[in-house]
């Protein structure tokens, strides 16, 4: 560990070479470039045009080496990691000789593996369990771009490019250097789930979206079946003789015009309607009263449809539309009847235009049938077997579930051991009621020898519940006339309520919540998204009323999935630098002290964000020099929202008595042991009028607020809390 720390100096300094090279050679390659193909008309040809975004340059460089340093102290081999990821998150602009149109480049592949060779560390260090080893730091450019490549396949224009580049880091860190018990378990869901459901589903997904663009009139039109009894025979052959040739040419040309207009651009030999090898039974012809088709001739289609044409000039070429003003029968296949030129439809959803209705929406519940299948088998299969031997000590998902939540219940636990399954329902350690102080606090005392900690989860989890309730009583009584960022910010303000008063009480469990519902998220937009029965429908009619501009850039709606993620990864970052506790089965599920940082996210996206967008919008008028949209009033707002919840945090962190992460200051900070209310409220007013934590405050929500007012290329609702808890981590709070 010492000696990954002692070179995490040197490889910093690789990194600041090789990018500050890059940056200063850039323009200089832009001016040799312009004189190798002209003669300029200025000196020096370079204009920074009014559309450049600094983002793909700058988050995707910086911010995973600012969160790596503050998190080397219980992770050292994040700073090699994270060093080479964000070499291999240049822009490939800044690349000599890297081409657009490749995946890799070799130029800057050596240049991301710098690092790796003067670094200096021992195989044997590096590859232990501390560290990463030479052949993995060297792998990592190939690997962090195929990774976006696929990222950008699913989502296409949904994220942006640093937006993609900083997805790629994060899923890369939780891979290689997720250690605790959380985090495995999200490294399961989120690797091990995401590829097996690409590989497994990903053709059928497509098959499905393919089916669900296809319109209900381009389906070819089913042929009623009857009983096929003796009456039914003789009326086929002796009825048809019996109608005028005129009746049975108009009826064939409203046939043959419904199947033109659904098989438009269709190609020879895929079943079109101008074959000459198909009769005109495969093409549905439904002439007489039967609903049977007329018997033909080998004469083939054109010359059939020919005649019948023919013999009745005056009639309509197809039923309930306009008279057309050129030759009766006339159909142009290139253009409408307006004018304008058909959109052909691309070869996968032409393939289904051979399918009725019917079978259409069997397909489709047989593909959702199929994809269900798969997800519930890599649950219960895949992903219960990785989380049982890497995240739970070998104990069983289920069983170990059960104890976690349930354990402390006095009737679950009697039954328990009546039925002897405490082999795979792992029940807690009750807490020595006999002890009267607890040294991390009265509301940690309360916790375990009152409720105890599964009861504990019980409760936040209704709390939860009754909160999710209440948020959305109040948006569905809001009037439609409010628009949609006034709903969505009732959202925002229910995550403050969810996690703001409990993720001190239990910051590993919140933690867990925070990655399954993650996965949850991603799986319900997976199945929207995908078009398939029955749960697509009403999830999308569900968040119609809430997507903006942003969610309808591609087929990802990213504002309720960044939502969560910019509260949870804060949190996830504090959980990574500490150490954790815990007994048996339980063990890594407990830290031992708490921070502010932990409730950063919160305090951003559902304070800061909410807080800048209300009051921007109503009182905005004075707009920063920079353009952006973003108004002095709301970045003002979104300070003092920050700087308000923040302190909020921390005076309940030194209330609640939990032990800090870092030291105290002098003349702040509260003791466990507390004189009554009155003590508890002197003792907090000199903490505020002491420390400094009030202008450590300050500064991190401005440095937030600024960071939002200038963001480009990224969404504020997760560039703004890791900025945030970089602040907060690096100020001590």
């Amino acid at each position: 560990m010492a000696c990954l720390l002692a070179n995490a100096a040197v490889e910093l300094l690789a990194f600041s070479s090789v990018a500050a090279i890059l940056t200063a050679i850039y323009p200089l390659r832009l001016v040799i470039w312009a004189y190798g193909w002209g003669r300029p008309s200025k000196s020096i040809p370079i204009r920074v045009p009014a559309t450049f975004d600094p983002a793909p340059l700058l988050y995707p460089s910086l911010v995973p080496i600012f969160v790596s340093l503050l998190v080397a102290k219980g992770v050292p081999s994040v700073v090699p990691l994270n060093v080479v990821l964000s070499l291999s998150s240049l822009p490939r602009t800044l690349i000599p000789g890297a081409k657009y149109s490749g995946l890799f480049s070799s130029i800057h592949w050596l240049l991301a593996s710098v690092p790796c060779f003067i670094g200096g560390y021992s195989t044997e260090v590096a590859s232990g369990q501390q560290g990463v080893s030479y052949e993995v730091l060297v792998l990592l450019y190939p690997l962090h771009q195929t990774l976006c490549s696929v990222l950008r396949y699913l989502t296409t224009t949904s994220l942006l490019t640093a937006e993609l580049q900083l997805l790629s880091v994060a899923l890369i860190n939780i891979l290689l250097v997720g250690v605790s018990p959380q985090i495995t378990i999200l490294n399961g869901l989120l690797w091990g789930g995401g590829l097996s459901l690409l590989v497994l589903c990903g053709q059928v997904i497509q098959w499905g979206i393919s089916l669900a663009r296809v319109p209900k009139w381009r389906f070819r039109r089913a042929v009623p079946q009857q009983k096929q009894n003796l009456g039914f025979w003789l009326l086929r052959y002796i009825w048809p003789l019996r109608q005028s040739r005129s009746d049975i040419g108009a009826d064939y040309r409203d046939a043959v015009s419904e199947t033109d207009n659904s098989t438009d651009g269709y190609p020879d030999g895929l079943g079109g309607p101008l074959s000459p090898s198909t009769s005109l039974q495969e093409h549905h012809f439904d002439g007489i009263s039967d609903g049977e088709a007329v018997p033909v001739s080998p004469t083939s289609v054109a010359e059939v449809r020919f005649s019948l044409l023919e013999t009745s000039p005056q009639a309509s070429p197809r039923r309930h539309t306009l008279p057309s003003a050129g030759k009766p029968g006339s159909r142009s296949k290139t253009t409408t009847p307006s004018g304008r030129r058909k959109r052909s439809a691309s070869y996968s959803v032409r393939a289904f235009f051979s399918l009725t209705q019917s079978q259409a929406v069997t397909r489709k519940w047989l593909y959702a049938a199929y994809v269900y299948c798969c997800i519930i088998g890599t649950a219960f299969v895949g992903i219960r077997e990785y989380v049982q031997q890497y995240a739970l000590l070998g104990h069983e998902p289920v069983g170990w579930a059960l104890g976690y939540l349930f354990g402390g219940i006095p009737w679950f636990r009697f039954e328990v051991v009546k039925a002897n399954l405490e082999n795979w329902i792992c029940l807690p350690d009750r807490f020595d009621s006999s002890m009267e102080t607890c040294s991390a606090g009265w509301v940690q005392h309360l916790r375990l020898a009152s409720l105890g900690d599964a009861n504990t989860r019980l409760v936040l989890s209704a709390y939860w519940v009754g909160m999710i309730i209440v948020g959305l009583a109040v948006v569905l009584t809001l009037s439609p006339f409010y628009e949609v960022d006034t709903r969505r910010k009732v959202f925002h303000f229910m995550m403050v309520a969810m996690f703001l008063p409990t993720i001190f009480v239990d910051p590993t469990y919140i933690a867990l919540a925070l990655s399954l519902m993650l996965a949850i998220f991603l799986l319900l937009d997976l199945l929207r998204a995908s078009q398939l029965p029955p749960l697509s429908k009403p999830i999308a009619s569900f968040l119609t009323p809430y997507v903006d501009g942003r969610d309808l850039r591609g087929p990802v709606v990213i504002s309720h999935i960044f939502l969560l993620i910019g509260c949870a990864i804060p949190l996830w970052l504090s959980l990574a630098a500490l150490p954790r506790t815990g007994e048996g089965a339980f063990l890594g599920w407990e830290v031992p002290s708490r921070d502010v940082s932990m409730v950063s996210g919160v305090v951003c996206v559902g304070l800061g964000d909410a807080a800048a967008s209300l009051i921007g919008r109503r009182w905005g008028h004075r707009k920063w020099l920079w353009g952006g949209g973003k108004s002095i009033e709301g970045s003002i707002a979104f300070a003092v929202a920050v700087f308000i919840g923040l302190m909020a945090a921390n005076a309940w962190l030194r209330v609640g008595g939990w032990p800090l992460t870092v030291p105290e200051q002098p003349g702040g900070g509260l003791t466990t042991n507390y004189n009554g209310i009155v003590g508890i409220v002197f003792s907090l007013w000199s903490w505020v009028w002491h420390s400094t934590s009030v202008q450590k405050t300050a500064l991190c929500a401005s440095v937030a607020s600024l960071t939002e007012a200038v963001l480009t290329g990224g969404n504020d609702n997760v560039v703004v809390p890791v900025v945030l808890w970089t602040c907060v981590k690096a100020m001590g709070l």
